[in-house]
């Protein structure tokens, strides 16, 4: 089948809600995708830092499959021991409480609002439901959660959004401070800003917003959505910050290409949210949680998450040399390039798909997620391909 076709039954069936790229994708091994022409490309995307251990790794297939030929699915009416075994894991490993299943960010982070508002509610009564995130954040896209994103460009079209939600620059603890009244319930934020522009925030700021929320009783709330799962080198980006949150909420990566959301809440929240109170048909689905399960016992050791640290430094150095790079941004493996004044991102992600390599924008950066196991054989690869684009371009 014609890309040409492809495309024509893609608009005849399809919203138009995706700016797509021009390339239909069949197929992927490691981290190269395959086009319907069988051209090789080397995925600097992972599926916006979805497939963490690239695509077909033989050990995630197994589990997938194994639990696959046992059940597809059971309702959370029942308990289901993969669903567990697989919770209990993500306690172990992140010191978190308990966990919520759901199916993507958005939903975890609906999950984290609610488990906010509700613990407010229970110690304090009504009014007390104002959640504070960050100016150039990114939660979702549903109603709440593009209410709780910090960017103008989100709040339009889809009114009324959910109230209560005010938004503070990030790294400024001043600006948050003078937030602080007793409507406040909760403080929301991403460790690096992905959406945003791969924009770190400081571990002094996110160390001083933890200590706001101990001295008010507010709920932190650590958007992990992109920066989990190993991401930046360490299990959860917080982590870089030595901080402990109340609410942590995870996805992408967590399913390694599979629909999965998580929220996990600290010790002093288990009952918040009784029963009744949230609920998902396919959260915690037994297949996920047998991908999401082998996923964490893979990313999760010492060597690994070392490994990811040590390919980001790398990649930033290498980055740094390249022609028409400004700044280079980021942690681990969630990097963001600045390109010079005229050049547009956009335009040097095409260039660069056309020669072999997906990558992705952020704003007016380039973005990479690379599969966290990436070959240095493809790491290698890709970086050539984009160090050749922009030495070939002209303002």
């Amino acid at each position: 089948m014609s890309f040409d076709s492809i495309k024509q039954t893609h608009d005849d069936a399809l919203m138009p809600t995706y700016g797509r790229f021009p390339v239909a994708l069949t197929s992927g091994k490691g981290a190269t995708a395959y086009d319907e022409d069988g051209k090789a490309y080397i995925d600097f995307g992972s599926g916006i830092g979805v497939t963490s251990l690239g695509y077909c790794d033989e050990g995630y297939m197994a589990a997938v499959n194994a639990q696959l030929h046992t059940a597809q699915h059971f309702s959370n009416l029942y308990y289901n021991k993969t669903q567990i075994d697989c919770a209990a894991s993500l306690c172990r490993r992140t010191g978190m409480a308990r966990v919520f299943f759901g199916n993507s960010g958005a939903e975890a982070n609906e999950c984290a609002i609610k488990l906010a508002r509700k613990y407010s509610f229970d110690k304090y009564g009504k009014g007390r439901s104002t959640v504070i995130t960050l100016c150039n954040s990114f939660h979702g896209r549903t109603v709440t959660t593009l209410a709780a994103t910090g960017q103008d460009v989100f709040h339009n079209y889809f009114f009324p959004f959910t109230g209560d939600f005010v938004y503070t620059p990030a790294n400024d603890l001043d600006a948050l401070k003078a937030l602080a009244d007793d409507t406040v319930c909760a403080v929301m934020l991403e460790c690096v800003q992905g959406e945003g522009g791969v924009m770190p925030l400081d571990d002094a700021f996110i160390q001083g917003v933890r200590a706001l929320c101990d001295e008010h009783d507010w709920v932190m709330i650590v958007d992990e959505v992109q920066t989990g799962i190993g991401r930046t080198g360490k299990l959860l980006a917080v982590e870089h910050a030595a901080v402990k949150p109340d609410v942590v909420t995870l996805a992408k990566g967590l399913g390694g290409g599979l629909p999965i959301g998580a929220c996990l809440c600290a010790e002093g929240f288990e009952t918040v949210m009784s029963a009744g109170m949230h609920g998902s048909t396919f959260g915690g689905n037994p297949v996920v949680c047998a991908a999401a399960s082998y996923i964490l016992d893979t990313v999760d050791t010492p060597a690994f998450l070392a490994a990811v640290a040590d390919k980001g430094d790398r990649i930033r150095a290498r980055l740094a040399a390249m022609p028409h790079v400004q700044e280079v941004r980021g942690k681990g493996m969630m990097i963001g390039i600045v390109l010079e004044d005229g050049i547009a991102a956009k335009d040097v992600a095409n260039a660069c798909l056309a020669s072999g390599l997906l990558i992705l924008t952020a704003k007016t950066l380039l973005r990479l997620l690379p599969p966290l196991n990436i070959s240095e054989e493809e790491l290698a690869r890709g970086l050539d391909i984009l160090e050749s684009v922009l030495k070939e371009w002209n303002q």
